[in-house]
């Protein structure tokens, strides 16, 4: 085991929490909810660490559905002394997690949402659009129609929620 540089075949032994550090917490992320996804129903964090050929130890599984739940992406219930761990969110609901997080955490959202549109290749883009004229069309088709018989109906006074602004806006004429 001598020397420096990177350690060759065998020189951790084998040891899943060795080879655990050379992944990336989103890696890990993904994989426990991959196991999640393959149970029929909630799992305890044994049952994951089985599904992952004990590659990751038991406390580092723990963390990482602990980290799954405080980002919603799961959520967990008691069953006896131990938690059982169901799926709240698939990758994709993951990552758009982490990209929500990393929005809210920044103090000029507009300069950051101005920079992460501009870089977006031209399907994206499209994708993007659409996404959002769909979601104003359903925000407009309610703001219209008469509110539904069973629903809340608007307080007295108050104004209805604002439209949402986008870039496409302008090009609609709007």
């Amino acid at each position: 085991m001598g020397g420096g540089g990177t350690p060759g075949p065998g020189e951790f032994g084998g040891s899943g929490r060795e080879r655990a550090r050379r992944r990336g917490q989103g890696q890990l992320e993904a994989q426990v909810l991959a196991a999640l996804h393959e149970a029929s129903g909630p799992a305890t964090a044994a049952w994951v660490q089985e599904r992952l050929d004990g590659d990751l130890a038991y406390t580092t599984v723990m963390t990482i559905l602990s980290r799954l739940h405080a980002k919603q992406a799961v959520t967990r219930e008691r069953s006896g002394r131990a938690y059982v761990w169901t799926p709240a969110a698939d990758e994709a609901g993951l990552a758009a997690l982490r990209m929500r997080r990393v929005l809210d955490g920044e103090p000029d959202r507009d300069a950051v949402l101005t920079s992460f549109v501009s870089t977006l290749s031209a399907h994206d883009e499209q994708l993007l659009r659409t996404l959002l004229d769909s979601t104003t069309a359903d925000a407009s088709a309610t703001a219209d129609g008469p509110a539904p018989a069973d629903g809340p109906a608007a307080e007295p006074g108050t104004a209805p929620a604002p439209r949402r602004h986008h870039p496409s806006d302008e090009a609609r004429g709007g």
